[in-house]
């Protein structure tokens, strides 16, 4: 590792766009969903830190969408579904009052990409899932930082990313990345010798191989410290999601997989550490709560006052630290293997993994089938070419063919089992 900063995130660099006096203009994509709501609390309790321009959301929760349009008094308004629009500008319309202007409207696959290259000073990228791709790169090219909680856009496109990224352009928003952004403040990169990225364990922490064959949807969903969608939530049980972390860390800090390392701790309270050559390791440690790292992520180097909740340590607690048991959860050694391939392979593992979760939530696979069929998937697709430069079509036909072939082997699992 050199000692020259990272292309992507280093806490000890400032990328400041459009410095100033007043409230951050701040675009919020996925405003309805869990990042998106709770960075719209923490602006709402912070006018003087920040201002919203512009929200996106997929169009599934319009009368929300009104709401926080209305609320913030955005420009611009942006709906991935076209067939949204007519609801959108009603409950806009039962929202401002006669002769208050409405916002803008963007409609369409591409709209949070057009609204992630308006003029702001940071986009907040909290979209579900790789679509988040072309909206990362937006910003990007645009100038504006980035506060990345899509991680799946790093994780597809990481070449890509890190091409159009200047230093500092991006500040990790997961909770992971976020604690070691901050505890990577504590020194030079000359002096990291590893990272440690924390797992809750999610709902089966401590079962066999053999015991989670048979547990349900209900119960992968049931989360033992997190409130999350459906899809990060079981991604968290197969520890799928720490393996995508892990390759979140290896893009944003240029550390090597075999110096990143994950351990489980079943409290949440620590959300990640950095173990230094003197044999100090610093650890980034609250309550688990989102708004914190979403504190980070829009107003970095400044910290937000009161953002999340701290610790009460007038009360007694136990911190616990667990090896990670890669037989019963080998999500994490398959994702190290993909993130090495680079290439499209971490865009096929990322595409089939989306696939196979569905799959479970549906009833055509079992638990273990997720991981089962990922891994075939993946050995399906074999090593990426190297030599080439890689591209948005790239990854999109990659995915293609991954969501297809993922959705193939599901099928046949489901006649089987039938």
């Amino acid at each position: 590792m050199s000692d020259s900063p990272s292309p992507l995130a280093d806490p000890h660099l400032v990328y400041d766009p459009v410095a100033g006096d007043g409230p951050k203009d701040v675009v919020i994509l996925g405003s309805t969903g869990s990042i998106g709501t709770q960075a719209i609390d923490l602006v709402l309790r912070n006018p003087d830190r920040f201002r919203v321009t512009g929200l996106s959301a997929n169009g599934g929760r319009i009368a929300l969408l009104a709401e926080q349009a209305h609320q913030l008094r955005v420009r611009t308004v942006a709906v991935a579904r076209e067939d949204a629009v007519p609801a959108l500008r009603e409950a806009l319309g039962a929202q401002y009052g006669t002769g208050e202007p409405l916002p803008e409207i963007l409609a369409g696959p591409d709209a949070a990409t057009r609204l992630a290259a308006s003029d702001c000073h940071t986009v907040l990228n909290g979209i579900t899932g790789s679509i988040g791709l072309t909206p990362t790169l937006a910003a990007l090219e645009a100038g504006r930082t980035l506060a990345l909680a899509n991680k799946e856009s790093l994780i597809v496109g990481g070449p890509l990313v890190k091409a159009l990224a200047k230093p500092g352009q991006i500040i990790p928003v997961d909770s992971e990345h976020a604690a070691l952004f901050q505890a990577l403040a504590s020194g030079t990169r000359a002096d990291v010798r590893k990272l440690v990225v924390t797992a809750s364990g999610g709902p089966f922490r401590g079962r066999t191989k053999a015991e989670l064959a048979q547990v349900s949807v209900e119960d992968a969903l049931a989360h033992p410290t997190w409130a999350m969608g459906p899809v990060i939530t079981i991604n968290s049980a197969t520890l799928v999601n720490k393996g995508l972390e892990v390759i979140e860390a290896h893009l944003l800090y240029d550390i090597p997989f075999d110096r990143i390392e994950v351990v489980v701790h079943p409290q949440s309270y620590v959300h990640s550490m950095v173990e230094f050559t003197d044999g100090s390791t610093i650890a980034q440690a609250t309550p688990p709560d989102m708004r914190g790292p979403i504190a980070i992520g829009l107003g970095w180097p400044e910290r937000v006052p009161d953002a999340a909740p701290a610790f009460d340590w007038s009360k007694a607690s136990t911190w616990e630290f667990f090896p990670l048991d890669n037989d019963a959860f080998p999500s994490v050694n398959l994702a190290r293997h993909v993130g090495e391939l680079a290439g499209t392979a971490p865009a096929v593992f990322n595409a089939a993994n989306e696939e196979c979760v569905e799959a479970f939530r549906a009833g055509a696979l079992p638990f273990d089938g997720i991981m089962e069929t990922v891994t075939r998937v993946v050995d399906e697709h074999g090593t990426p070419p190297t030599g080439t430069s890689l591209t948005v079509a790239d990854v999109l036909e990659a995915e293609t063919w991954a969501r297809t072939r993922a959705r193939q082997l599901a099928a046949q699992t489901a006649e089987a089992r039938a």
